[in-house]
């Protein structure tokens, strides 16, 4: 029978120190992963990052209150019970980076309007990189503001890494790229060296 890894904060931590990341199985049995080529969206130089003009004038419209860990829980159960066919974040890992937010290496970026938390996304904050897990939407464009926000915060901050662990369509139209793994660990290792700090008001371009 296959037994799930240990989900502790510091081997949650070593792992993505190392670029490995856990995932739930159909299954649900939980086993660490790695990817070549690796998916990150490059922080400079900033043309790098693509924002369509209308998601522009969405931002600078205001549409959407931006909190950062307002409902860190909240934000990954959105993630977790948007795909219709299963998805990778159980019970078990909800409570993992819960864990890892109370600790202050979990974050999320949450898009709301009222009350109500209607986009984000989540991931984990580690030296100068930034993991990127998932991201959710109830409200279109709510994901893409909170992604807006990610990228300014990581750039403003001096983050080196923004890992999305894999493409997918939806990111190569923000400059998403596809890069070998032995570019992506010394990246990875440049990030490790630094020490930013995740939290703390930004300045969102609206320009």
């Amino acid at each position: 029978m296959s037994r799930s890894v240990r989900l502790d904060p510091n081997t949650l931590l070593n792992a993505y120190a190392q670029g490995v990341f856990p995932m739930a199985d159909r299954d649900g049995v939980i086993r660490f992963y790695t990817a070549d080529p690796r998916g990150i969206i490059p922080l400079s130089p900033p043309e790098a990052f693509h924002v369509p003009g209308t998601l522009r004038q969405i931002v600078r419209q205001k549409r959407f209150d931006l909190h950062i860990n307002r409902d860190f829980e909240g934000t990954m159960r959105g993630c977790a019970d948007r795909r219709e066919d299963g998805t990778w974040i159980n019970d078990r890992l909800v409570q993992a980076y819960i864990d890892l937010h109370h600790l202050g290496f979990a974050h999320s970026v949450e898009a709301w309007q009222g009350d109500e938390l209607v986009g984000g996304l989540y991931g984990v904050s580690l030296g100068g990189a930034f993991f990127g897990e998932s991201m959710f939407h109830r409200k279109t464009d709510a994901s893409k503001v909170a992604l807006v926000h990610l990228v300014e915060r990581l750039r403003q901050r001096g983050y080196e890494l923004l890992d999305t662990q894999a493409t997918t369509p939806h990111l190569r139209r923000f400059g998403c790229i596809d890069i070998p793994a032995r570019q992506y660990s010394k990246m990875l290792e440049l990030a490790m060296s630094k020490e930013c700090t995740f939290d703390g008001p930004v300045e969102v371009s609206r320009e």
